[in-house]
């Protein structure tokens, strides 16, 4: 099994610096989920949006989210971090142009646009190994890193009783 860091910079290197995901926010009893062009930079992963739009005030109520890309599932805190003009940002602005060059041109520049910065906190990630399910679990606040073989409950002897 890799070390925590080694299995974190596979991840990375995994994911790369660009790729749309499945993002999902909640606030006032109300989960929401849509796709997002992201940038992946110094192990976060950020994109931009509207403030007018649902996903920013879910944000701004609840940082809580979480990402998804095939068989990968991410928890993390989200905040927004300005403009994507601003001089901070110019990072996020670079790489936006050159990975989604069409919504760089048609939203980048509006005024009510915001760059919203994710941290990762989880990273959950199911693979096969061998035909048998694995579950790898990466921990970034604890810095841990584990793997589980995924047992059913017929696995384990116990009988499915269903209502």
């Amino acid at each position: 099994m890799p070390s925590y860091t080694q299995a974190l910079q596979e991840f990375f290197h995994t994911l790369g610096t660009r790729r749309q995901m499945v993002l999902a926010t909640s606030a006032q009893d109300r989960t929401t989920a849509r796709m997002v062009s992201c940038i992946v930079s110094d192990q976060k992963i950020y994109f931009q949006t509207d403030m007018a739009f649902l996903k920013y005030r879910q944000i701004m109520a609840n940082g809580r989210v979480a990402l998804c890309i095939d068989n990968i599932q991410i928890e993390a805190e989200a905040r927004a971090v300005g403009r994507p003009t601003e001089d901070a940002n110019a990072f996020f602005l670079d790489a936006f142009r050159k990975a989604y060059p069409g919504s760089y041109e048609a939203y980048s520049r509006h005024h009510s646009e915001v760059v919203i910065e994710v941290i990762l906190k989880r990273i959950t990630v199911w693979e096969y190994e061998q035909r048998v399910p694995v579950i790898k679990v990466l921990d970034l606040v604890e810095e841990q890193y584990t793997e589980q073989v995924y047992r059913t409950t017929q696995d384990r002897g116990a009988s499915l009783n269903f209502p």
